[in-house]
């Protein structure tokens, strides 16, 4: 099917989101109650400070633990309001922001930070204008900002007025519920909500039951089993996780020409950011790039910057090892694929 076509299912009892275009596997989300969704809200409990770092760690409910990076000026025992920013390594404490933003489909709520402000992506002075005028009539809480999203510039007048005002209303119930024990005050966005808020680009909508198997969903979901991502002509890359960092590494296949490994390596740029996103892989990444001169390495890093531009993951470009390795650091956004998801695909 050509466009854009999002798929809203279930798998292995599992609510997920799937983003085709024309037909290819683009985006995948998949719920995961086996830690905190980012996004998530806690009113948590300062435990202790880590010295040297700066940070303090916090208790949440049912006995885990979260790490704030900013520390001062807390002490043991006071309770405070806390986000979770991603998903943490295992055996290590929740990552939390103390920074809490309320986010929706056209609107950001930003407590503590006061003011009106317009996406850049939106450069019309109509639009903008207009937009400013739905803000402005809408309103937010004395001391919360507001932040239009891109996605507002092609929507109504009233829906963005109505989600400003739904955000506006949680933003200001959340704040106000500062002191107590440590406790779950929003669970944060699933899969279907997540699609909603992040996929704004026009698409049809598919929500019936067995969806994903109907557009070929499950079908492609398949391969993400397999470290293997086969690239344009006979290259390939392996992607696999380890408990240290994700490993990559680019190969030319069958090919001998002599441009057959800046083929093969600018062929990885631009595969890598899907084949990581759809696997839930993040962290430390390492790629070992098919050998090559040193003179294509800023043609490499232009790939690199263009492919990871596009992606909805934060990731920062840290640049190349004494060994001729390139390493990224990828934010923890996602989990890579529950196992009784994968065994459903078996």
């Amino acid at each position: 099917m050509k466009g854009r076509v999002i798929v809203l299912d279930h798998i292995a009892g599992r609510e997920a989101a799937a983003l085709l275009v024309d037909g290819k596997l683009t985006d995948l989300l998949v719920d995961d109650d086996s830690a905190p969704r980012p996004g998530a809200i806690f009113r948590a409990v300062c435990d202790r400070p880590i010295k040297g770092m700066g940070g303090m760690m916090l208790r949440l409910p049912d006995g885990e633990t979260a790490f704030l990076r900013q520390g001062k000026g807390l002490a043991p025992g006071q309770s405070m309001l806390v986000q979770v920013t991603g998903y943490a390594d295992d055996g290590k404490a929740v990552p939390v922001t103390d920074r809490v933003l309320f986010k929706s489909r056209y609107a950001i709520v930003t407590p503590g930070k006061p003011g009106i402000n317009i996406s850049r992506a939106i450069k019309d002075d109509d639009v903008r204008d207009r937009l400013l005028a739905c803000a402005h009539e809408a309103g937010v809480a004395e001391g919360f900002g507001l932040i239009i999203r891109s996605s507002a510039a092609e929507a109504a007048d009233e829906d963005i007025i109505e989600d400003i005002a739904a955000m506006d209303a949680l933003a200001t119930a959340i704040m106000a519920d500062t002191d107590g024990a440590p406790e779950a005050l929003t669970e944060g966005d699933g899969p279907h909500a997540l699609a909603w808020r992040d996929w704004v680009e026009p698409a049809k909508v598919v929500t019936e039951a067995g969806g994903f198997e109907d557009m070929d969903v499950l079908g492609q979901m398949v391969a993400l089993g397999q470290p293997r991502v086969g690239l344009d002509g006979p290259a390939f890359m392996y992607v696999e996780p380890t408990r240290a960092l994700v490993a990559v590494d680019v190969n030319t296949g069958g090919d001998t020409s002599p441009a057959s490994t800046l083929k093969a390596n600018l062929a990885a740029c631009r595969a890598l950011p899907r084949a990581l996103r759809l696997r839930g892989l993040g962290g430390q990444v390492v790629i070992d790039m098919a050998p090559m001169s040193k003179a294509h390495r800023r043609e490499i890093e232009g790939a690199l910057r263009s492919a990871f531009k596009a992606d909805t993951v934060d990731t920062a470009l840290v640049g190349w090892t004494p060994l001729g390795h390139y390493e990224l650091q990828r934010k923890r956004e996602r989990l890579p694929l529950p196992a009784e998801v994968m065994e459903a695909l078996a």
